[in-house]
């Protein structure tokens, strides 16, 4: 478990943002993946996302992907939030967005370009009222996630009224109309972001997004499989680069 950034102050600033001590741990027992499946299933339902089921879970084959990782964001042991950080590349481009967005995504990854895409954060229905700054803390993982892989674009797959969230502090554009998402009753817009021309900005505002070597690592470290032959694709590129990638809540 990798303790993020602490802070003391109470100033809603946003250069000293308050967040509380917490805890990323990445889940890779049974027992901990589960809590993760039940904790979407509470947050969905309770928002309407989804209908219920008899397993009172919500999980899908992206979870298992060796391309993908499952983080629990912790306080005081408690699990308080989660996001799955998923890595897009031509050697593994398989991701949630990607299903959704193929004639978006599938251009970059023909110019050989990385991409970041974060999916299924959720956060405890009975808690988040209690922790405004858990959203922050929480997509702080998606930063981290593209500084550790170098990422070229940070995706972000959200529903309409998350976008203003996204441009104001990750400085999201928003690249697609709403479409329907595989499990949820309601759709979603894909948010995409250049993280290299866009980070500092980025950074200013809310510095302890910044991330350390030794967090990076100790979060992301292992091996990405090697496509056998991974295929060249051809399809029309799409201009993401634009401004600020076509212009990643």
């Amino acid at each position: 478990m990798v303790s993020a950034v602490r802070t003391t102050g109470r100033s809603l600033d946003r250069m000293s943002y308050p967040l509380e001590a917490v805890d990323y741990k990445l889940a890779e027992t049974p027992a901990d993946k589960e809590q993760i499946y039940r904790l979407r299933y509470r947050a969905y339902l309770r928002e309407g996302a989804i209908e219920p089921n008899p397993e009172q879970m919500v999980q899908d084959r992206y979870d298992e992907l060796p391309n993908s990782w499952n983080f629990g964001v912790y306080s005081d042991g408690v699990l308080m939030s989660s996001l799955r950080i998923t890595v897009s590349s031509p050697q593994t481009p398989i991701c949630p967005s990607l299903g959704v967005f193929p004639d978006l995504i599938e251009p970059e990854l023909a110019k050989g370009r990385v991409l970041i895409d974060p999916t299924r954060f959720v956060a405890d229905p009975d808690r988040e009222a209690r922790c405004p700054e858990l959203p922050y803390v929480t997509l702080r993982l998606a930063y981290i996630a593209c500084e550790y892989f170098e990422a070229d674009i940070g995706l972000a797959s959200v529903r309409a009224e998350h976008q203003a969230f996204y441009r104001r502090v990750f400085l999201h554009k928003s690249i697609s109309q709403p479409r329907d998402y595989p499990s949820l009753t309601k759709p979603i817009c894909l948010m995409a972001v250049d993280y290299p021309a866009m980070r500092e900005r980025v950074f200013e505002r809310y510095p302890y997004f910044r991330s350390s070597f030794f967090e990076r690592r100790k979060l992301f470290e292992r091996s990405l499989p090697q496509a056998e032959a991974a295929p060249v694709l051809t399809l029309p590129q799409f201009p993401f680069a634009q401004a600020t990638i076509a212009p990643r809540s």
